[in-house]
């Protein structure tokens, strides 16, 4: 399909319990701005897009947050996670672990490669990988 070569992917959603917490997270230990917010009273979420850019030329993370909802979310077993790159993962990890960010895989080389990566966990425990990029 020719067609497909105009396609961007443009952003991931994922559903958070507590937008506030969860732009913080994303904003203060993860270096992304917040772009845009909107609530929508009639259907009862508000939606908000961080990114590392401005989403006309860079892929961005869409938080949605239902008003309505109490109990944390069933992350599934589908999702695997979001991915960024960083210079020095060793350093983002203990700078990420003195703010008490949850990191359940500590930096260092793959198991089945040479790649360093390292997994946190965001306020809902949504997985975000880490690799180095120097």
């Amino acid at each position: 399909m020719s067609e497909n070569t105009s396609f961007r992917f443009l952003h991931t959603m994922i559903r958070v319990l507590d937008l506030e917490k969860s732009i913080d997270f994303y904003s203060r230990h993860l270096g992304m701005k917040l772009l845009r917010k909107n609530d929508y009273p009639s259907g009862k979420f508000t939606l908000a897009f961080l990114g590392y850019g401005d989403e006309d030329n860079n892929t961005v993370i869409e938080l949605t947050h239902n008003w309505d909802q109490t109990d944390s979310y069933d992350l599934g077993n589908g999702f695997g996670h979001l991915a960024l790159g960083v210079p020095d993962i060793y350093k983002t990890c203990e700078l990420l672990e003195k703010e008490g960010v949850n990191i359940p895989r500590k930096p260092g080389p793959m198991a089945h490669g040479s790649t360093v990566i390292a997994f946190i966990e965001d306020p809902d425990g949504y997985k975000i990988e880490l690799i180095e990029k120097k």
